[in-house]
């Protein structure tokens, strides 16, 4: 037909092949893009508004040594710990019998330890990183030392060799690392040995927050990757340990799970207390601290309480104590009220944080708050006098009546 186009022969292959591609190379990069917001779990945790909870273990002859869960807010720049005694007694899901939680650990398959932690904690685990008591002391060396301070000398052998740890404030090296965390000595019990522990695991996240520039390196962090077994990447870890720089791990108080020790098929088990309910209400409690936002360092501040006994019950109150320091609150007091009569529980508070207070009763679900004034309101007293002589009272007072249990107040 006159004046009609014909398309050259092999033209309209080449543009659909040509618009192929292109939507190929489009189609790639998404992929490439979602498979790296993938391979940073970083990013994803950061941007939800959430606590990391990260799982951290060292080993010994592929047993936990020591493992501790971290859980860190970013949007306060806080954190809490908790330890994870390998004696822990549960009814293991993996085995199917009551058992130690470290029977269940397999270090070529952490899931299922990481489960169990979650279970005893009510926590999801975000990350886990794993050494041994060898990587550690390359880990140790690789960040230039740990400093710890260390109350009186103690020598020790290790390996056949005498090895010194002087008093004061010391660094420790690879070797001494190894050495500090696996001695114990003769009069030395498992909670001194665990507090012993503690302090060096909150000196080494200190360190590796001081030097998380050297993890930036890339030859230094090639090294430090092959030192831990861990789901993240390289980078992810430099991004995780950027993260953990800014902690004041000086403010940290390691909380460890505690509960009643009872011999099972001839070991001693550790069963958390109310059946591990107690626990998990200690984990709620300091997670609503690490996302709560108050003004200056008021979450920092560790609350002092009294507890008085005001029934017949022998012990009630320090028991008591017990509870209530496992929540992290400092007992400065315990004693008799001023009778053994009282029927309703009662706390008296004096620190002027109403939240902090209703904080406090929520622990034992406790509804009779009495708020008073550290200083009275008489107009006339001279306070530039007689605050010199006023005695300290606790933040809280708590009196005990009868119709608390030993764990909550029944109201009845």
């Amino acid at each position: 037909m006159i004046g009609r186009n014909i398309r050259p022969a092999g033209s309209f292959d080449a543009s659909f092949i040509l618009i192929i591609l292109i939507v190929v190379f489009l189609a790639g990069g998404i992929v490439f893009a979602l498979t790296n917001l993938r391979q940073d779990p970083i990013e994803e945790v950061l941007s939800g508004d959430r606590v990391i909870n990260t799982l951290f273990v060292i080993e010994d002859r592929e047993k936990p040594l020591a493992s501790y869960v971290l859980m860190y807010y970013p949007d306060t720049g806080k954190a809490a710990i908790f330890d994870i005694p390998g004696t822990v007694g549960l009814i293991l899901r993996g085995i199917d019998r009551v058992d130690r939680i470290a029977a269940i650990y397999d270090p070529g398959r952490i899931s299922p330890f990481e489960a169990e932690i979650e279970g005893l904690l009510g926590v999801e685990i975000s990350f886990s990183v794993i050494t041994n008591t060898e990587q550690l002391g390359r880990m140790v060396d690789l960040i230039g030392g740990v400093e710890i301070f260390i109350p009186s000398r103690v020598a020790v052998y290790d390996t056949g060799n005498m090895v010194f740890f002087p008093s004061g404030l010391t660094r420790l090296d690879g070797d001494k690392a190894r050495s500090y965390i696996n001695y114990q000595l003769p009069d030395e019990g498992p909670d001194q040995l665990s507090f012993r522990r503690q302090r060096f695991f909150l000196a080494l996240l200190k360190r590796l927050g001081e030097q998380n520039a050297i993890l930036k390196n890339s030859e230094a962090a090639s090294q430090f990757h092959t030192m831990v077994k861990t789901s993240m990447s390289a980078r992810v870890q430099a991004r995780f340990f950027t993260e953990l720089a800014q902690l004041d791990t000086d403010r940290i108080n390691i909380q460890t799970v505690g509960g009643n020790v009872r011999e099972v098929s001839g070991q001693a088990l550790l069963f958390p207390s109310y059946d591990g309910s107690l626990i998990k209400e200690i984990v709620r409690q300091s997670l609503g601290s690490l996302t709560r936002r108050l003004e200056g360092d008021l979450t920092e501040r560790v609350f002092t309480v009294e507890i008085l006994n005001g029934t017949t019950t022998i012990g009630l109150a320090g028991r008591t104590a017990e509870l209530l320091r496992s929540f992290g609150y400092d007992v400065i007091a315990i004693g008799n009220a001023d009778r053994s009569d009282y029927w309703d529980t009662r706390i008296i508070d004096r620190s002027g944080f109403q939240d902090m207070a209703e904080i406090f009763a929520d622990i034992i679900r406790c509804g009779n708050i009495h708020f008073e004034s550290r200083i009275s309101d008489d107009p006339g007293l001279d306070v530039g006098i007689n605050l010199q002589n006023l005695e300290y009272k606790a933040d809280f007072t708590l009196i005990i009546g009868r119709d608390f249990n030993g764990r909550y107040v029944t109201g009845g």
